[in-house]
């Protein structure tokens, strides 16, 4: 009798991210999943009632921290981009609405919910971005956010991800929230609002 066929899932965590940090490490941008007192940092101030969109959700890590402020799971969009996360992170979050898509395209994804989101927590590798790409991605970010909404976005290096000049064409300011000293590598998060 032939031995039964084992079916392969997808590893989570460090192996599976840094797996595809080697094939990609311009759209990872991270060579380990977030810690936890990056994800706690980056989900601060969530509860429930708040509707949030994470881009860049990699394997879940912030994603869980979000779920675990309060947010309710129908209220949590999750966009990736990476074909080899989004089997992990429906397994994990079968509850939240999980969006397979450049975050470029945000608009078209998140259609009819103009001016509805309270919060986006972006993961994405910003400082790789283009002016051009930041400009688009975060022009389609605050048409989506409601007027007090913010944008909430970590980097690794120890400025602000958004330039002066593209802050002032947008109208938006930025401030320092807080720093994540152990996560590998050390981060930075920043909060983007309207001016």
């Amino acid at each position: 009798m032939p031995a039964p066929e084992l079916r392969q899932y997808p590893s989570d965590g460090f192996g599976h991210f840094f797996r595809s940090w080697i094939q990609n490490p311009l759209s990872i941008g991270a060579v380990a999943p977030s810690g936890r007192l990056l994800a706690k940092m980056m989900a601060m101030n969530l509860g429930a009632g708040t509707r949030v969109i994470e881009l860049g959700a990699g394997t879940g890590t912030v994603t869980q921290a979000i779920l675990d402020s309060g947010v309710r799971p129908q209220d949590l969009y999750i966009v990736e981009q990476n074909q080899q996360f989004i089997p992990i992170l429906k397994r994990r979050f079968p509850c939240c609405p999980t969006i397979q898509a450049d975050a470029m395209s945000l608009a078209e994804h998140v259609n009819g919910s103009a001016g509805s989101f309270d919060f986006i927590i972006s993961g994405l590798p910003l400082l790789l971005f283009s002016a051009e790409q930041k400009l688009r991605l975060l022009s389609q970010a605050f048409d989506v956010l409601r007027p007090t909404g913010v944008l909430r976005q970590f980097t690794y290096a120890g400025r602000c991800p958004v330039g002066r000049d593209l802050r002032a064409k947008l109208q938006i300011e930025s401030s320092l929230v807080g720093i994540a000293p152990f996560n590998l590598p050390p981060a930075f998060v920043y909060r983007f609002g309207r001016a």
